[in-house]
């Protein structure tokens, strides 16, 4: 099949989240400025730079995780292991503003070292980071309501648990990610790839 976006998709439910899969899943913690904590779990989310280390999330619509982190500069992007997938489907919950989604899933906010804003107890990594940039997307129509919130990556936590010989151990976090519909996958395998140099024919 083919089909234009705007003329639909004729399919029982849209497949275009399902694929552009998996998706990593940005476990974004913030804080505002009148000191209201927010948790809210972002599949538009990746890293696109080492050097230095750059993240951003895209947030559709005015949501508190973009709001508070253009308010105070900061945000956290905890990494959501298998055993922490439950909790954070919860904090997807279109709570009202001000609501609290460590209580809410019933986590435990663990202090961040270099940002205020607080990361997961028990999360196998995080990453503090400070916005850099807000960018608001142009469609073909005119500007979107989608903001993307920069953050460079000031303070990385790992659990020692999840190193193996020095490496972070994803199959060991069973990192999970995000597929189309109501669907997830988890890392529990990895194989491994050398670079080819082209000197190398």
């Amino acid at each position: 099949m083919f089909y234009e976006p705007s003329n639909g998709h004729g399919l029982p439910h849209d497949p275009f989240k399902a694929i552009v899969a998996p998706r990593p899943i940005g476990w974004i913690s913030t804080l505002s400025k009148a000191g209201q904590v927010n948790l809210a779990p972002y599949s538009f989310f990746n890293a696109f730079s080492s050097r230095p280390y750059l993240v951003w999330f895209s947030s559709e619509g005015n949501k508190d995780s973009a709001t508070f982190a253009q308010e105070t500069g900061e945000f956290v992007a905890n990494l959501v292991g298998r055993d922490l997938a439950e909790h954070m489907n919860r904090t997807s919950v279109n709570a009202p503003r001000g609501v609290n989604e460590f209580d809410y899933a019933r986590l435990k906010p663990a202090p961040s070292r270099l940002v205020k804003p607080p990361r997961v107890a028990g999360a196998p990594a995080a990453l503090e980071c400070k916005v850099t940039e807000v960018i608001h997307p142009r469609t073909l129509d005119g500007v979107s309501d989608v903001s993307v919130v920069v953050g460079q990556v000031v303070g990385v936590f790992i659990d020692d648990a999840y190193l193996t010989d020095g490496m972070f151990d994803t199959a060991k976090a069973g990192n999970v990610a995000r597929l189309g519909y109501l669907d997830y996958a988890r890392v529990d395998e990895t194989f491994s790839m050398r670079r080819p140099k082209w000197e190398e024919g």
